[in-house]
């Protein structure tokens, strides 16, 4: 088994995927260790790609250090873990639109929406687990 990339953990820079790559990483975390064909078949059912296009995007995981490789059957392993991409994607997001600033994001996503009191006392816990 392969460490993490030095891309991902506390401190360490962060690492784009694209949607793209999304779709392949995915299907590791849904499945687990799968092979190139088997993710193949998955995405060509879902989005219509051949599979060609599948192996370049899994290839472009491997040598980005999202995925491990290894025989027989050309197996897949996640390298990095989907709760760390949604943390790196949902900082990378509110660093480019609400400029750092996660009180803007809330502000936007609950600016014009009524809550319910139980969505709201759902959203104090949140904040207070934070504290």
């Amino acid at each position: 088994m392969q460490k993490l990339p030095q891309s991902y953990g506390k401190g360490k820079i962060y690492m784009k995927l694209f949607d793209s790559e999304l779709k392949i990483m995915g299907v590791l975390w849904k499945e687990g260790d799968v092979t190139a064909k088997h993710i193949s078949d998955v995405l060509k059912e879902e989005t219509g790609w051949n599979m060609n296009t599948t192996y370049t995007l899994i290839k472009r995981c491997i040598k980005k250090g999202a995925v491990a490789r290894s025989e027989p059957h050309f197996m897949c392993h996640a390298l990095i873990p989907r709760e760390q991409v949604q943390e790196d994607e949902t900082r990378a997001f509110i660093d480019r639109i609400y400029d750092g600033s996660a009180d803007k994001l809330f502000a936007a996503l609950l600016g014009k929406k009524k809550l319910s009191a139980e969505q709201i006392e759902k959203l104090k816990g949140i904040v207070d687990e934070l504290e």
